[in-house]
């Protein structure tokens, strides 16, 4: 990829581009720098390159912007090559997903997180995992873990059809149950003291909704919170995140005692931006909520 961008448009911007291409099954994603101006004919001739030396590629498209609101979606999408569609089916860890790019959040990105999530899964928990998109965090856990049940929640109601078909396709209906709605009504409702680990992978929300994901543990449990991040020099933005996380638990009453288990960085989002999960052992009150 990087020859190709280089070859067409240069080693300056051939640095700024290739390391934002992501292969989603048969389809390439090319993520423009934000802030830059856009040359489209530019990107599809990189576009074009592209499907003539891969043969399994059979679309490609630029983001434009980067993922915004509660629906996580990229909402300027531009089509640059191939065919004219945002649907395919896109594998990791031995399991078949059938995603949308243009209607629901997914990135190549998080593939080692959710695989390290599972392994960490202890046979018999219950996980609820508030953010569940399309459902790979839930499915990969379903399969490559042994829990009891894994409670999966998404607000988008398109990612929430895509993960009822994955569950499907995968054969875990034993085991995931799709929920569509907000997780903090869903929680509050249905999943108050049932879990014995919660997943929060919207770092745009997990401040927030942390109260809700401590509601949902049982006397004690873990909690695996992502964040976006920034940072300027001299500072370690892991630190930074631990310390957010630290003071939000501090927060809650329902908190009983807390401890920071570690941080990792998941992926750079852009310049000194950074995303992160801080994974914390959280024992609550007695009293619920």
């Amino acid at each position: 990829m990087k020859r190709i961008a280089r070859e067409v448009a240069g080693e300056e911007f051939a640095r700024k581009v290739w390391k934002r291409m992501e292969f989603i099954g048969d389809i390439v994603l090319i993520k423009a720098p934000y802030g830059d101006e856009v040359d489209y004919k530019l990107y599809r001739r990189i576009a074009e390159r592209i499907l003539e030396e891969l043969s399994y590629v059979k679309s490609v498209w630029l983001a434009a912007s980067p993922v915004m609101g509660e629906y996580r979606i990229r909402r300027d999408l531009v089509h640059l090559a191939g065919e004219p569609r945002t649907e395919t089916l896109y594998k990791e860890h031995g399991c078949v997903f059938k995603v949308d790019i243009a209607k629901i959040f997914i990135t190549p990105r998080l593939s080692f997180e959710h695989l390290r999530i599972a392994k960490l899964v202890k046979p018999g928990e219950v996980v609820v995992n508030m953010f569940a998109g399309a459902g790979l965090f839930s499915i990969i856990i379903a399969k490559h873990a042994r829990p009891r049940k894994v409670y999966s929640i998404d607000i988008n109601s398109y990612a929430y059809k895509f993960m009822k078909e994955n569950i499907e396709m995968n054969k875990v209906e034993d085991i995931v149950v799709p929920m569509l709605g907000d997780a903090a009504e869903i929680i509050k409702e249905k999943l108050v003291s049932v879990a014995d680990r919660v997943l929060m992978p919207l770092p745009e929300l997990a401040i927030e909704y942390l109260p809700y994901a401590v509601m949902s543990i049982k006397e004690k449990g873990r909690i695996h919170v992502y964040l976006h991040i920034n940072w300027v020099k001299g500072e370690d933005y892991l630190e930074k995140a631990e310390e957010e996380v630290s003071a939000a638990l501090s927060r809650i009453p329902s908190v009983k005692s807390f401890r920071i288990i570690g941080s990792r960085r998941v992926r750079p989002i852009g310049p000194r931006y950074e995303q992160v999960v801080v994974d914390v052992e959280v024992e609550r009150n007695e009293q619920k909520g």
